[in-house]
C-alpha cells in the first residue's frame, strides 16, 4: 500500500496544489503515451499471430503438453491442477502464447487454451460449453480440479460457470485479467452484439453474478489496470462480492491488451496460482476482497 505524507494544513490551497499539477500531468501524459505505444505494438504482433490460433488445439496431448518452449530451460513438471486459458471477445487462444511459455518455464506444462466462437451470443451458453471442456480435461488428466485464467470476456464466462453452474467444484482458482465484473459502458456502438449487451452494467448476466453465492469454493484473483480504457469505470474489473474469496490486484501503466502478455502480470499470475490454497485459508475468515488489495508495478 502506498502512503503519501500529508502536507501541512496551514499552507494555502494554491501553494499545495498548483506546483504539483504540471508535474503530475506531465508524468501522467508520459505514462499514457508509453501505455498507448505498447498497446499498438501488442495489437500489431497479435494480428500476426491471430491466424495461428483460429483452430482449436490439435489434440488432448497437444492441449496439455505442447507449450512452444523448445530450447528454453524449464523446471520439472509440478503436481498442480491443469491450467485452462480463456480468451476475450473477438479473440482466440493465440493471445496466450507468452503466458503459456512463462507457465511452462516454471513447471506448469499441463496447459489448455480454449477457443469459443466469435459468433457466441450468450455468456451462459459459453459457460456451459466451458464446463464440458473442463470435464473432458479432468477426465484426460485424472485431475479433480483445474485453474483458469480468463482475459476480459473470458473471465466473465469462467466466473459465470463457477458461480452459477456449480463450477466451483472443478475450479480451484480463477484469475481474471481486465474482466468487466460489474459491467462496462465502453463501446456503445457495439451494442448490436448480444454478448456485448450482456457485459453492460445492469444486464441480466451481471445481475445474476451479484446474487448470493454462499459456500463458493473457488479462489478469485482479479488483475485490473489503471489505464484499461475498455473498462468504464476502471473499478468494474475488480470483484466485490461478499460471498467470494477474492483478491484484486492493481496493475499500473499498461492497457487492456497488455494484461495477458506483460511479464510482470505473468509473474503475478504464477504467484496467484502457486499461493491459491494458502490465500484461501488466510482470507477464509472475511471471505471478501477489496480494490487495491495488491499492486503489480
Amino acid at each position: 500500500m502506498k502512503v503519501t505524507r500529508a502536507l501541512p494544513p496551514f499552507l494555502p490551497l494554491c501553494q499545495r496544489i498548483l506546483p504539483v499539477v504540471p508535474v503530475r500531468l506531465a508524468s501522467l501524459s508520459l505514462t499514457l503515451l508509453k501505455a498507448t505505444a505498447l498497446e499498438i505494438a501488442i495489437l500489431a504482433g497479435h494480428l500476426l499471430l491471430y491466424p495461428s490460433g483460429i483452430a482449436q488445439e490439435r489434440s488432448a496431448s497437444a492441449a496439455l503438453d505442447s507449450t512452444g518452449t523448445s530450447g528454453t530451460p524449464q523446471l520439472p513438471t509440478r503436481p498442480d491442477p491443469p491450467v485452462v486459458l480463456l480468451h476475450g471477445f473477438i479473440d482466440n487462444r493465440s493471445v496466450f502464447v507468452l503466458l503459456r511459455r512463462s507457465l511452462a518455464q516454471h513447471g506448469r506444462h499441463q496447459v489448455a487454451s480454449l477457443n469459443y466462437s466469435p459468433l457466441t451470443c450468450d455468456i451462459r451458453t459459453a459457460a456451459e460449453l466451458l464446463g464440458r471442456h473442463i470435464e473432458e480435461i479432468c477426465e484426460r488428466t485424472g485431475s479433480t480440479q483445474v485453474d483458469i485464467v480468463g482475459h476480459s470476456l473470458g473471465g466473465l464466462i469462467a466466473r459465470y460457470y463457477v458461480q452459477r453452474l456449480g463450477g466451483d467444484l472443478r475450479v480451484r482458482t480463477l484469475v481474471t485479467l481486465g474482466t468487466p465484473h460489474s459491467g462496462t459502458r465502453v463501446a456503445r456502438l457495439a451494442n448490436a452484439h448480444p454478448i456485448v449487451r450482456q457485459m453492460r452494467p445492469g444486464s441480466e448476466v451481471i445481475e445474476e453474478l451479484s446474487l448470493p453465492a454462499p459456500g463458493c469454493r473457488t479462489q478469485f484473483v482479479s488483475f485490473w489496470s489503471d489505464l484499461d480504457h475498455v473498462m468504464d469505470p476502471l473499478e468494474t474489473a475488480c470483484i466485490d462480492h461478499p460471498d467470494l474469496l477474492a483478491q484484486n490486484v492493481r496493475v499500473s501503466g499498461i492497457g487492456h491488451l497488455a494484461l495477458p502478455v506483460h511479464p510482470a502480470v505473468a509473474t503475478g499470475i504464477r504467484q496467484a496460482l502457486d499461493t491459491a490454497q494458502q490465500a484461501a485459508a488466510d482470507m477464509g475468515a472475511g471471505r471478501t476482497g477489496h480494490p487495491g488489495d495488491a499492486t503489480v508495478a
